[in-house]
């Protein structure tokens, strides 16, 4: 069985479908049909039947995985351990952050690495979503909780501030009538958010105005007087339009924390890339925005 059958197999299994597992994959639908075909005819009985949730795995099929998910785990480990023993600063850097960090906070430790090593190429994934640097999604991620997953090295990395902003209409209606300015929360699945208690405890009498899982679509409906929002201050005072609101207690900060998989901790580009942050991205430094 060669390895890039047993990706194709895992992609279906993962995904469901021949369809979803080509999109993961990047080939043609026919390529995966063809494969787990060939699959199932070496091992002479099928893989996959077909259910209307898409497809599942049989009793041969759940069988394989196991071996298919211990092959995979090889593969990825030998591939993390020759990514991480480059002799020279070059390569694609993948890193993982969301987007507000990424355009206000990493822009310039990226732009100090781009000068120092131009053939060090970063490579930014900018969502919310946790990736799995098991699985190389990333060689790298900023985030505000610690990482949980085996064999990540972590580290806090600063400590950010936030700040309450609006319009400078919203600020004033803030002043005189706290209950008539709207709410901009993170969504329900982050609502569990220091900040989100924060501002509605702050706020009680206002209305839930816009939710969103992006701090940078937050501040844009800020800037358009939907209401008020807790934000990074990076974010919030980068932005012309964007009125900090004082108030008698700031918003709680957050902790950034940054982490990689430990066959990764020899990679010159990840080490380069987080002494220039280190530098950078100092205590007194984001409080100085």
């Amino acid at each position: 069985m060669e390895w890039s059958d047993v990706q194709i197999f895992l992609a279906v299994a993962r995904g469901g479908s021949f369809g979803e597992a080509a999109r993961r994959l990047g080939v043609s639908h026919p390529t995966v049909g063809r494969r787990i075909k060939a699959l199932e005819d070496e091992a002479g009985q099928p893989l996959f039947r077909r259910t209307q949730d898409g497809l599942v795995l049989t009793d041969a099929g759940d069988g394989v995985l196991s071996l298919a998910e211990a092959m995979e785990n090889s593969a990825l480990s030998m591939e993390r351990r020759l990514a991480g023993n480059h002799e020279r600063l070059e390569g694609i850097l993948r890193i993982s952050s969301a987007d507000w960090f990424a355009g206000y906070v990493l822009a310039p430790v990226l732009a100090e690495l781009g000068r120092r090593h131009p053939a060090v190429v970063p490579e930014v994934i900018a969502s919310y979503r946790l990736l799995d640097l098991s699985r190389r999604d990333a060689d790298v991620a900023f985030r505000i909780v610690p990482f949980s997953e085996p064999d990540i090295v972590q580290r806090r990395l600063m400590s950010m501030s936030y700040g309450l902003y609006g319009s400078p209409e919203t600020a004033r209606a803030v002043q005189a009538d706290p209950a008539s300015v709207g709410l901009i929360l993170m969504n329900t699945a982050q609502s569990h958010f220091p900040d989100v208690a924060w501002l509605i405890d702050k706020f009680p009498l206002s209305r839930r105005a816009f939710t969103s899982t992006s701090r940078s679509v937050q501040a844009q409906m800020c800037l358009r007087g939907m209401g008020i929002a807790v934000l990074p201050r990076p974010l919030g005072d980068a932005l012309p339009g964007l009125q900090r609101i004082d108030t008698p207690d700031p918003p709680p900060s957050r902790d950034i924390w940054v982490g990689y998989h430990h066959d990764l901790r020899h990679m010159d580009r990840l080490r380069a890339m987080l002494d220039i942050a280190d530098t950078v991205l100092s205590s007194s430094t984001i409080a100085a925005h």
